[in-house]
């Protein structure tokens, strides 16, 4: 029989103090661990899907350790094959686990190269299967994208072609770029008497012409600016959209003028002028004028420039240049050199009487029309739209129409109403308004923590001390960076960082879908970027990012996506020898770590500011040439 308890031992003063100190430590420990866990974090805003956590580098970054070591890659050997591409890429990583689940117990075997004919793949714009099953392409469908089914995606590591080399730096690249990089001469066969293009051996040459601009662009820029002296490049022109770019002279030869030109053409028979401008260092990527939306907001460019981009604006109603309209910025200019403005054959004259019908019905005012260029202003307020006689087509958008909304949208036969305090006009001049938190900063959908325009500084200032430490710590003055892109933008605070370390690099900012719509600050901002959704591939080419940089973005779209699937997207687009900084939970890195080393990535895990107890680690990828 067992003893019954020694009442008068348990109510000494020792065993009272042994409880009391057990209960103190269970309770500090609870309070210190949910302490630290949330400790010293900057919020900036959130919506119901997403929390955006940002925080700054550690000064003691060389507390880390380097598991490349641990990488032994060696791709297997690429046989080309005579297709195209496959209608959904093969599946060659191996994993018992999908990424992206809440357990740990993952292992996952090295991703295998893909075929060597897909070294220039865009998963939603090469799926041909999809294009097969398209009703009509009369209107340019097949231009637009169209995914791989879920589960159909790229499932390998897409490979560079034969002979690849590292690019030209910039300044050089804006006038030449190796061949073997993108070794096509159809641009060279069609456009070499029109000052695009040539090839001198082992590289491709850009003289800086143009089919509409034969003495260069510069010359062509300035006489754009003796025709309409208001047109101030770099001042009130700082953002501008080229339709059918080509190979981006148009766009480059801005950059020295201040000004960041979008520019777009779809991936059509003139193959590879997006990829020739993003070799080149030029931003740019494959854009269609054909029945959506494209992904920019409206009132995003002071100006829009066409020159023979082979588009009919006045078709099915105008609907492609009330495209223009809804993006064009009140006040901005329309920018059209084509063959109906300075040809006077009977069909050209048709399409000129037509086309200046439709843009007076589009209250745009005809400023000149000097040579083979024709300039158009867009009004700045609503009171011309609201005098038009009754029944006057196209007429205005319902007023429950968003012109912000893009993702997925179709293109409508109407006018988008410019808003009625006309802050979308009231940007200050470059480069003033980069630092300015502009009107439409008020109209941004979300929920934030503090006032829209503390929290418009706060991201700036938060960024500024992020790239200062990156510039100080990493060297990144000694990187090659030329073609940035911030995956999960903000307001842009990262890009205008950049700009303010001057540092030789643009930055496309991707708004994700998953979280609140701020791209219209981007642009009021003088900075350019494309809505995305990240669980679908980027419409870009292969090797055309230097740094890929995503804060507190994986942690949110693992809920919605398969992170490999991100992963090698971002791999897709990331150049050899390029770099990946995420900054996100640690709660992830591992998982991160292993998929890195998976597509043979040199991962570098550092601690932020916070130091070890805070929540969030940056993960500092390099991508190494395949085979090397």
């Amino acid at each position: 029989m067992i003893s019954p308890i020694n009442v008068d031992f348990v109510r000494t003063p020792f065993t009272l103090k042994i409880v009391a100190f057990f209960f103190l430590s269970i309770t500090f420990f609870y309070f210190g661990s949910h302490w630290f866990h949330g400790f010293n974090q900057l919020i900036f805003f959130s919506d119901s899907q997403s929390l955006n956590q940002i925080v700054t580098l550690s000064p003691n970054y060389n507390k880390s350790f380097n598991i490349s070591s641990l990488i032994d890659y060696h791709p297997p050997p690429v046989a080309a094959a005579a297709a195209p591409y496959p209608v959904v890429p093969p599946v060659v990583a191996v994993t018992n686990k999908v990424y992206g689940s809440s357990d740990s117990d993952y292992v996952i075997k090295k991703f295998e190269v893909c075929p060597l004919n897909m070294s220039e793949y865009i998963p939603c714009l090469d799926n041909i299967d999809g294009i097969r099953k398209l009703k009509s392409v009369e209107k340019g469908e097949k231009f637009e994208r169209h995914c791989p089914e879920k589960g159909g995606g790229l499932k390998c590591l897409v490979p560079p072609p034969k002979g690849y080399r590292t690019p030209i730096l910039w300044p050089r690249s804006r006038d030449e770029v190796w061949y073997n990089n993108v070794p096509h001469t159809r641009l060279v066969e069609d456009k070499g008497g029109q000052n695009w293009i040539t090839r001198d051996k082992d590289k491709f040459k850009f003289p800086g012409g143009g089919t509409q601009f034969i003495h260069g662009a510069d010359e062509y820029l300035d006489h754009i600016s003796r025709m309409i002296p208001e047109i101030t490049f770099g001042q009130h022109i700082r953002v501008v959209l080229d339709v059918g770019c080509g190979v981006a002279s148009f766009g480059a030869y801005l950059l020295s003028r201040n000004v960041l030109t979008m520019s777009v053409a779809p991936k059509d028979v003139h193959e590879n002028q997006i990829q020739f401008a993003l070799e080149r260092g030029v931003p740019a990527m494959a854009a269609a004028f054909a029945t959506r939306r494209l992904l920019y907001p409206s009132q995003a460019f002071d100006l829009m420039h066409c020159s023979r981009c082979r588009i009919n604006w006045t078709r099915d109603d105008g609907i492609l240049l009330l495209e223009v309209n809804r993006m064009l910025r009140a006040g901005g200019y329309f920018v059209w050199a084509a063959q109906p403005v300075y040809k006077h054959g009977e069909v050209l004259q048709e399409q000129w009487e037509e086309m200046l019908n439709l843009t007076t019905r589009l209250c745009w005012k005809f400023l000149k029309k000097d040579g083979y260029v024709a300039i158009w202003q867009k009004p700045f307020d609503n009171s011309c739209y609201i005098n038009r006689e009754a029944g006057t087509k196209p007429p205005p958008c319902d007023s429950s129409d968003d012109p912000d909304n893009v993702w997925y949208v179709d293109l409508k036969a109407c006018i988008s109403w410019l808003p009625e305090n006309r802050n979308s006009a009231n940007v200050t001049r470059w480069p003033a308004r980069l630092q300015s938190p502009p009107d439409r900063l008020q109209s941004i959908k979300m929920d934030a923590f503090m006032s829209r325009d503390e929290l418009f500084k706060t991201e700036s200032k938060y960024w500024d001390g992020i790239i200062d430490s990156y510039v100080s710590s990493l060297d990144w003055k000694k990187l090659t960076l030329r073609n940035v892109m911030d995956m999960q933008a903000g307001f842009g605070g990262f890009a205008a960082a950049l700009i303010n370390q001057n540092l030789s690099s643009w930055v496309m900012n991707v708004v994700p879908v998953s979280g609140p719509n701020t791209l219209p600050v981007i642009y009021d901002r003088g900075l350019i970027g494309v809505m995305h959704d990240w669980c679908e591939a980027f419409d870009t080419y292969p090797r055309t990012y230097d740094l890929l940089h995503a804060a507190n973005l994986l942690s949110v779209e693992r809920k919605r996506c398969n992170l490999s699937s991100i992963m090698l997207e971002m791999d897709r687009i990331l150049r050899p020898f390029g770099r990946a900084y995420i900054r996100d939970s640690l709660e992830i890195m591992d998982e991160l770590q292993e998929i890195a080393k998976a597509m043979g990535w040199h991962v570098t895990l550092r601690e932020t500011a916070e130091g070890p107890y805070a929540r969030d680690r940056v993960l500092v990828c390099d991508k190494n040439l395949l085979g090397a």
